[in-house]
């Protein structure tokens, strides 16, 4: 069997030899040249300070553009007819198409993602009840790391369509803190100024703000915000409350407890 086979195959080889070695060399060739046609147009992107998320789109679709290309060329010098080829590809995209419903919407979704930007990498946001600093953005998915480093891999189907919060790189943080009636209200907006001056990792822009809130039944309610960076959102509010609570300290303004005063009749 192998030995009336060899001669056919020996004459195969010697007969298409220089149509296999030059469409082995246009593939080995056309994949380098699609590889540096890619990086080139990244870096001339980048240096256009066009957007990351579209940067990558956009040269992986020419990456795998020139190799289809090149595919399709190498198939055609070894004088293969790829019309038939093309029509089964179609059908059979069809039938796929079905069967992948949920992974096309998740390519479909990251398609919108990457032409509307309604964010980029670094920029930290909140969708489908989870939070975190976007890592990674790909056609079928987006990845996001929360501040505990924890990796959150979201679908891009659940992010498109649904209600997103962007807080970009800094995020802003809201406190209350009750002062006694009495109490001198400029020593304690003066208070807790300081203290959130005095933590580092707080942005200086915007600047903190600090006033009369509310007024309670037993206190003053003093509100204050300031923005910290997206990454280190709770460790900076910490840092902040444990500043306000020793500044309030400092100058002697007593934080009440709740007190209600009930009359009784004779």
């Amino acid at each position: 069997m192998i030995q009336e086979l060899l001669p056919q195959l020996m004459e195969f080889v010697v007969k298409y030899f220089f149509q296999i070695l030059g469409a082995g060399v246009l593939l080995i060739v056309g994949w380098w040249l699609a590889g540096k046609l890619a990086a080139g147009l990244g870096h001339l992107l980048e240096r256009k300070k066009v957007d990351p998320l579209l940067v990558n789109f956009i040269t992986a679709l020419v990456r795998w553009a020139v190799v289809f290309i090149i595919l399709i060329t190498a198939l055609s010098s070894l004088g293969v007819n790829i019309a038939p080829y093309v029509a089964v590809l179609g059908a059979g995209t069809l039938g796929v198409s079905l069967a992948l419903q949920g992974p096309i919407s998740n390519f479909g979704a990251g398609f919108v993602i990457i032409l509307t930007r309604p964010f980029t990498l670094g920029d930290t946001i909140t969708v489908t009840g989870v939070s975190g600093v976007v890592k990674e953005v790909k056609l079928g998915f987006t990845r996001l790391v929360t501040e505990d480093n924890e990796v959150i891999t979201v679908p891009n189907k659940h992010i498109v369509g649904e209600i997103q919060t962007n807080s970009k790189s800094v995020r802003i943080v809201e406190g209350l803190v009750g002062m006694a009636y009495g109490s001198s209200l400029d020593a304690a907006i003066g208070a807790i100024q300081r203290a959130v001056a005095s933590v580092p990792e707080v942005t200086a822009d915007p600047p903190a703000q600090a006033g009369i809130d509310a007024f309670g039944e037993s206190s003053i309610d003093i509100g204050y915000r300031y923005w910290v960076p997206s990454r280190s959102y709770h460790a900076v509010r910490y840092k902040v409350n444990r500043a306000v609570h020793d500044e309030l300290a400092k100058a002697g303004i007593t934080i009440p407890f709740p007190q209600r005063v009930i009359h009784t009749a004779p």
